[in-house]
């Protein structure tokens, strides 16, 4: 048995600010809900020094990772917080070109950076932020010796104490001033991406496909560092998943919205979203921009489709009459848009874990287009690069047997001083080419002001290469 101990205290300073005296240490991760609610963003979790990191390039990782959380599983009481002990790290998109024989990559790697990455964790910082208590979580794994694995979780106990004892005296900083100097440049001209629409609807057109998640991806220069442009980042769109992630070779920062996959003993829950319209400063305009999209026949049969799929899905390794549409579409108000989701839930047969309903529904269909495969194969011929992290998943697998992901969307990479970021929409044989590219910039909205480009939406749309 683990030798483990939880300690909990009084939450006298937010998350953010908690991080604020762990980002500089090995490892460190900030699994942050910065727009919390009793139900999907109750807690945040903070960590550093991994005992161990699973890496891999052109291999499923699957295998590897059972193997990981099968030998350092811990049995916990079922009142304590969903993540105490486990791996944090992300699989990208691309990895999802290795699971299926049929798919072939045509585009160069030119990030090459893993196509999974999770670092094993033994200590936690855990944030209550309905209840407003903060616990630290802390165990002796891998050591399986007692007096060794109790020494050892004495030690993080103090370090982790030690470092958050200075957060008393230390003023919280605000975020960065942008760098107003970079230059914003995407994979696809306005011209080009347009074309691309056209092309995604002959496929529609011709049976292929029913939906097509159409991306582009900008990149620009940027010396502020990474936890600056997060912060500046969560404050300007606030999500249930955001995310920061130190990898020591470069960081991810994420606010997604939507949440991939959940599993709680055997209750799997999978949220996917589609349909966005921008939020407006005028009260009557803002209102009208929602009922637009809550009436809009073309993007309630996006989010159709995309329930379809997820359930087929699920159906592979969830008992067949468990599979329930919980809610078919719902509204989500965000700081710069609208966004509608459903939520379906299933029940994992006896003899499925949670690697296999990774395998089952990654890359997730919200993302991708339906049939999954198919589109693709599409996204692969029409964008000029690979994703990368982009639409991949990232979050926690829990030595306790819990997993939580989301879907990377609305999401930063940095490496050095060079910063990626992907946006795209979903689209259907009655998609119009200019409203969908106008869409990604929508989205991208928060990140062009963070990193400090807050164009109007009529200057943003005539970027360049």
């Amino acid at each position: 048995m683990a030798y483990y101990t939880l300690n909990s205290y009084r939450l006298r300073f937010e998350p953010v600010e908690i991080f604020e005296a762990l980002k500089n240490e090995e490892g460190a991760f900030f699994l942050d809900s910065s727009l919390n609610s009793d139900s999907s963003g109750r807690y945040s979790f903070l960590g550093i020094g991994p005992f161990f990191v699973l890496e891999t390039k052109e291999r499923n990782p699957f295998k590897d990772l059972r193997k990981v959380l099968d030998r350092y599983r811990i049995s916990l009481p079922k009142d304590y917080p969903p993540f105490c002990a486990g791996g944090v790290g992300y699989l990208s998109y691309d990895l999802g070109f290795l699971l299926e024989n049929r798919l072939k990559r045509k585009k160069p790697d030119d990030l090459k950076i893993p196509e999974c990455y999770f670092a094993f964790y033994n200590t936690a910082i855990i944030t209550d932020n309905a209840k407003r208590i903060l616990h630290i979580f802390t165990s002796g794994l891998p050591e399986t010796k007692y007096y060794l694995a109790k020494s050892l979780c004495e030690q993080n106990l103090k370090r982790i104490q030690k470092l958050l004892y200075g957060i008393n005296f230390r003023k919280s900083k605000q975020a960065g001033r942008p760098d107003n100097s970079l230059e914003l440049k995407s994979n696809f001209t306005k011209d080009s991406y347009i074309l691309a629409v056209k092309k995604g609807k002959e496929y529609i057109k011709k049976g292929d496909i029913y939906q097509l998640n159409l991306s582009q991806r900008f990149q620009a220069i940027n010396s502020l560092a990474g936890f600056e442009i997060y912060k500046r980042l969560r404050k300007l769109s606030p999500s249930f998943f955001s995310a920061y992630l130190d990898t020591g070779s470069f960081q991810i920062l994420s606010s997604s919205p939507e949440r991939f996959l959940r599993l709680d003993g055997d209750n799997v829950i999978t949220r996917p979203m589609k349909g966005t319209r921008a939020r407006s400063k005028n009260k009557s305009e803002d209102e009208r921009l929602k009922n637009e999209l809550l009436n809009s026949a073309k993007d309630k049969a996006e989010l159709m489709m995309i329930v379809d799929l997820e359930r087929n899905d699920l159906g592979r390794v969830c008992e067949y009459d468990s599979i329930k549409v919980n809610a078919l579409r719902e509204l989500e108000e965000y700081s710069t848009v609208f966004q509608t989701t459903a939520t379906i839930s299933g029940k994992l047969y006896k003899d499925k874990d949670r690697i296999d309903l990774l395998r089952a529904c990654f890359p997730g269909g919200s993302i991708t287009g339906c049939p999954k495969i198919r589109a693709m194969e599409i996204i692969e011929e029409l964008e000029p690069n690979r994703r990368s992290i982009y639409t991949g998943c990232l979050g926690y697998l829990s030595f306790s047997g819990s997993m939580d992901l989301n879907i990377l969307i609305r999401t930063i990479f940095k490496k050095n001083d060079k910063i990626y970021f992907g946006v795209g929409g979903g689209i259907v044989a009655d998609s119009k080419p200019l409203d969908e590219y106008e869409e990604t910039l929508v989205k991208a909205k928060a990140i062009f002001e963070a990193i400090g480009t807050p164009l109007e939406l009529k200057q943003r749309v005539s970027l360049k290469r």
